[in-house]
């Protein structure tokens, strides 16, 4: 089964701290959660104003541990997911880090993530559909992701190119 999604987080060049994750299924299921355990004082100016400025929904907000817990309840036990994202490296590591070391992933679990943006140049780096929900909330990004990668399947099938 596929699951696209997308993170918000704080990094400074050292550390990558996750604020929220947001995750959508093959199914059309939906998971979101915001972390209680990040500090919003380290947050530079644009994540403040992009991202900490949407996060309104107190019943959202788990300890990391909890997120990681109903992930994979989410995901499903002993699956063997295929996980997208956008520029994915930073979400991958995120998500990983709910989990310890990227070796501490779930038995069943790949230890990489797929990258649409990478898909999208290998296709010769088509305009993507506009996202017309809020941008930078990780559950509205990871919709979008979804989205994408359907529309860019049907770009590789029209160029005889399957991804």
């Amino acid at each position: 089964m596929r699951f696209w999604f997308d993170t918000e987080f704080i990094e400074d060049g050292r550390t990558i701290d996750l604020i929220s994750i947001g995750i959508v299924a093959d199914d059309e299921r939906r998971y979101y959660a915001i972390s209680n355990e990040f500090d919003p004082n380290k947050a530079r100016q644009w994540v403040k104003d992009h991202v900490l400025s949407q996060l309104l929904a107190r019943e959202h907000r788990k300890s990391r541990a909890q997120i990681a817990e109903e992930i994979l309840e989410f995901v499903g036990l002993g699956t063997k997911p295929e996980f997208w994202a956008y520029y994915a490296a930073y979400d991958w590591v995120c998500l990983c880090q709910l989990y310890g070391s990227m070796m501490q992933l779930p038995e069943t679990w790949p230890r990489y993530c797929r990258d649409l943006k990478q898909w999208c140049e290998m296709l010769g780096d088509p305009k993507l559909p506009k996202q017309e929900s809020v941008e930078h909330h990780a559950l509205n990004d990871a919709l979008w992701t979804k989205t994408a990668w359907g529309w860019l399947q049907e770009y590789a099938k029209s160029a005889g190119s399957v991804g």
